[in-house]
């Protein structure tokens, strides 16, 4: 019942290097998927509770305030992401850019709903006229291969540097589905338990094949914004899609050689959508930032997230988002606490 699509998440980065390293070269990814498998149930287990005892103590944790800071340093933590990107070939990344905002003002319906794709392609092509793709990886991989698969092996000391991701991807999951519940306008509060079961759900399911685990994914987010396309019907057929597109090494390579610039013009457009979605959240809870609490805990919040203040404890990097998080939630909830307990 929520319009999400789950991708792979960067928060398991850096515990899967500290996994592998730490594990050496013979089981160091094995353990690392066992991390992987640990972290999902872990989550699934919160969704569980979530959906026992309600989302009223997530609301009291995570207030408009909160939840909008959240959504925007999701959005605004990748403005680095999408610089990168966008200065390795500038002209294709303005080229990709300019044709999102044409295509979406000019055209109507389902063109206009389908402009970040329809620029996507088009600076892609442009590109590769320019001789700016490199299509060797895409001549050489097969049409039709299986994966190959990992068994995971579960080790304490690994399972403990993924703990941290577990904060992350609660944090993600509720910031999205609040952000999908400002965009479409339906109160998602009961689907929340439901939204974190299913990400702890495929966490696992991804651990065990293989893969990396997963979260929400904020680029959809900003798709749909821009395509008003909230269907969950839409994710049914992503989802099969997808699974079918894995079995073919052929739409990988072309999906690997998309051109910087061309990735940089669509993240550009997107990952500020998102941000904008936290800022909606702020405007219609109507978020008073005369209050002095509201204001330092997001304006802190804001910057940590956004220049990616990282804080490095043993072997685990905790990064912007996660530093944001914590300053966001634990601050509100500790200085409002405190202003409470004045005006008695």
């Amino acid at each position: 019942k929520v319009p999400s699509y789950l991708g792979s998440s960067f928060a398991f980065l850096g515990p899967i290097g500290a996994a592998v390293a730490s594990a050496g070269a013979g089981g160091g990814m094995a353990a690392a998927l066992g991390g992987i498998v640990f972290t999902g149930v872990v989550l699934a287990l919160v969704g569980l509770a979530v959906r026992a005892a309600g989302i009223g103590w997530v609301n009291w944790l995570l207030p408009p305030v909160v939840t909008g800071t959240i959504v925007m340093v999701i959005g605004f933590n990748l403005a680095g992401a999408a610089k990168g990107n966008f200065t390795k070939d500038p002209l294709i990344a303005i080229i990709t850019l300019a044709s999102i905002g044409l295509i979406g003002a000019i055209s109507r319906g389902f063109m206009s709903r389908i402009s970040i794709f329809l620029g996507l392609v088009v600076g892609y092509v442009v590109a590769y006229i320019m001789g700016d793709v490199d299509t060797k990886g895409i001549s050489a991989a097969a049409w039709f291969d299986t994966p190959s698969f990992t068994t995971p092996t579960f080790s304490m000391n690994v399972m403990i540097l993924f703990l941290p991701v577990v904060l992350v991807l609660i944090a993600e999951n509720v910031g999205h589905v609040k952000a999908v519940a400002a965009m479409t306008g339906k109160d998602l509060d009961n689907q929340m338990g439901n939204a974190l079961m299913a990400d702890g759900v495929a966490t696992t399911l991804a651990g065990f094949g293989g893969g990396s685990g997963t979260t929400t994914y904020a680029e959809n987010i900003g798709v749909m914004a821009a395509t008003k396309v909230y269907s969950t019907a839409a994710y049914w057929i992503a989802g099969v899609g997808a699974v079918l597109l894995s079995l073919s090494p052929k739409f990988g390579a072309v999906l690997s050689a998309t051109p910087a610039g061309a990735l940089g013009g669509v993240s550009t457009a997107l990952f500020g959508m998102i941000g904008i979605l936290g800022a909606r959240i702020w405007i219609e809870s109507r978020v008073d930032f005369s209050n002095s609490t509201n204001l330092l805990v997001a304006a802190s919040a804001l910057i940590i997230g956004i220049a990616d203040y990282t804080w490095t404890r043993g072997d685990y990097t905790f990064t912007g988002i996660v530093n944001s998080t914590l300053v966001a939630v634990i601050g509100y909830r500790v200085l409002n606490a405190i202003s409470e307990a004045r005006s008695k």
